[in-house]
């Protein structure tokens, strides 16, 4: 899909677990439409990556060490983003931690974890970023997951956060609506090369499998998800508020996945 060139320039976008997969796909097309974009994440590594290929590619960008867990740290981040640009328009959060356990296996620590990630880790996102909104016309992403609706095997610590997350968005689009801040969920499918694909799909079978449940039979791609966020984030919808938008070629219409035979190839 084309865009209309500079579609974004003169906006600031922060994404939040910005640098690999999907939200380093999405931080990525945002600067190729115009947006001056910093990531954020917890290995300096990956950041200075990003950081360095969002550049190559002539995006004016910066990056920030820090832990969406810890609200000062978020803070910190946001505030040096806000004084770089002078505010921020578009806020991605898409941090997340995920693994297979059943609950029966599941340690306290272990779902308390993905929760602290996803959901209050969103929150604290949001929640930073919300001072250094340039209103109207603000809009926020959060990346969701079809756990949040689904029952899928070994998820339930993922479904829980994922469940608030949505929750969220409907909850905060409300509140701050009036404002000129918009906020929207992203629910991605199964999407080629990431993490999420080869933890969940961990055998050509279940790859298959997938395949065929999904009505388009294809997997999708991170540009494909970064479409509908360079579209969510532009003035073409400028009266989408509070929509959680499933991109996964109708693979939600055949119900949750099971990853049981996953869960067992990774006992093995």
């Amino acid at each position: 899909m084309t865009f209309v060139p500079g579609l974004l320039k003169g906006r600031v976008a922060f994404v939040a677990g910005g640098t690999s997969g999907i939200n380093l796909g999405i931080a990525s097309a945002l600067g190729e439409y115009g947006a001056r974009v910093a990531v954020f994440s917890r290995n300096a590594e990956r950041v200075e990556g990003a950081q360095r290929l969002l550049a190559a590619g002539g995006v004016d960008a910066m990056g920030y060490v820090g832990d969406v867990r810890e609200y000062a740290s978020i803070e910190r981040a946001m505030g040096a983003c806000a004084e770089w640009a002078g505010g921020i328009d578009i806020v991605v959060s898409g941090a997340a931690g995920n693994f297979l356990c059943p609950a029966n296996e599941l340690s306290a620590n272990g779902f308390r974890t993905v929760v602290d990630i996803d959901l209050n880790g969103t929150f604290n996102v949001l929640r930073s970023a919300y001072p250094h909104l340039r209103r109207p016309g603000a809009s926020i992403i959060n990346i969701s997951a079809p756990q949040a609706t689904e029952v899928y095997f070994a998820q339930v610590h993922v479904s829980a956060a994922k469940a608030g997350v949505d929750m969220l968005t409907r909850s905060l689009a409300s509140e701050w609506g009036h404002e000129g801040i918009r906020v929207n969920a992203i629910v991605p499918g199964p999407i080629l090369d990431t993490e999420g694909m080869a933890r969940l799909a961990a055998s050509e079978e279940i790859r298959e499998a997938w395949l065929q449940a999904n009505p388009m039979r294809r997997f999708g791609t991170a540009r494909e998800v970064a479409n509908l966020a360079l579209f969510l984030c532009s003035d073409a919808a400028s009266y989408v508020n509070g929509a959680i938008i499933h991109c996964d070629g109708g693979q939600v219409l055949g119900g949750g996945r099971d990853f049981s035979s996953s869960w067992a190839a990774l006992k093995k």
